[in-house]
């Protein structure tokens, strides 16, 4: 019995060493991957997590782990590309069906709208700008999609086109839709990034725009990062994963986010649910339902407009806390 008990302890400190220099590396980890890595359930790395925020080697936020100290600093792309790959490629398959043929769009720097270019090469007479090398090189190949890069500064960390440079290149320019992701989304901040330069670039993206849509995975709801780049009252739309069962914290920022006009759109793949994610299939199935409430900047007098969440592949929940949760998101879409 006392052997058992010291393994026990032994693995369970190993597992929190890596964990807490997977937070290291990376400035912010979400419990999915966290449990995928060290192979065990989201359950125990909550535990431990808990355990090391305690001792203040980390702090927790909604699904995931970040470094202690409020603000969390941004990863490097090659950290970042591997965080949440499946709900990122869920989030992508949406967000592409939001784009018509013939359309004119901006999409900035970031490994979710990497995702999303990637989908996008198959868009006939689509005119995409970025400011994002990895977004160009997505569509280089597309036959039938023009590309147009901003000027600027090369920024390495992230492979994007920062500056004056790129700013006044955006100057003048009008196009249906911006995609944008970020650090952190809050409803009463909206979307912040951790780089001056990036959040000055990315808000010059928006100007351009007449809609705004954010791409941003679950665990990067309710996280403040320094720098505001799109305020909530001017998102026309967040295109995200399904929370997990037990970030109720999530699903109320979500509710937040709605009740001031963001039309949320939650993208599942079909028969996930692991740690590690399933594949999202090719044709994913569909359902659109209402969200409440109007925008802030409404014209007095005139009728709010329904909005909607799609939900891609969405799966009946088991248990009490799921049956619970779901209950809440419907009761949040019928409202």
């Amino acid at each position: 019995m006392v052997v058992g008990v010291t393994v026990s302890f032994v693995f369970a400190a190993e597992r929190r060493q890596l964990i807490l220099e997977m937070v290291r590396a990376n400035g912010a980890v979400s419990l999915r991957e966290l449990a995928r890595v060290v192979q065990t359930s989201e359950v125990t790395v909550r535990r431990d997590v808990r355990a090391l925020e305690a001792e203040g080697l980390l702090d927790r936020r909604h699904g995931g782990a970040v470094l202690p100290g409020g603000f969390t600093r941004e990863s490097g792309f090659p950290q970042k590309s591997h965080l949440a790959t499946a709900e990122k490629t869920a989030i992508a398959d949406l967000a592409a069906s939001l784009v018509e043929e013939g359309e004119a769009i901006v999409v900035g720097a970031g490994t979710t709208t990497q995702e999303l270019a990637r989908r996008l090469a198959r868009v006939p007479g689509l005119t995409v700008v970025t400011n994002s090398l990895l977004v160009a090189q997505a569509l280089a190949h597309a036959n039938r999609v023009e590309v147009v890069m901003t000027g600027g500064t090369l920024r390495g960390s992230n492979y994007a086109l920062v500056g004056s440079g790129a700013e006044q290149s955006l100057q003048g320019l009008r196009v249906s839709k911006a995609f944008l992701s970020g650090s952190g989304l809050t409803a009463e901040r909206g979307l912040s990034t951790s780089n001056m330069l990036s959040a000055s670039v990315d808000r010059a993206l928006v100007q351009a725009a007449a809609e705004v849509v954010v791409l941003a995975d679950h665990t990067k709801l309710g996280t403040d990062t320094m720098f505001q780049t799109v305020p909530t009252d001017v998102i026309t739309r967040l295109v995200t994963d399904d929370p997990p069962g037990h970030d109720d914290r999530a699903v109320t920022e979500l509710q937040a986010l709605a009740d001031q006009g963001v039309q949320i759109s939650v993208a599942g793949a079909a028969g996930g649910g692991g740690t590690g994610g399933d594949p999202v299939p090719a044709r994913p199935s569909r359902r659109d339902v209402p969200l409440p409430g109007p925008r802030r900047n409404q014209v007095h007098g005139t009728a709010p407009q329904l909005r909607t969440a799609t939900v891609l592949g969405e799966q009946p929940p088991t248990g009490d806390r799921e049956r619970e949760r779901a209950a809440r998101v419907a009761d949040l879409r019928r409202r």
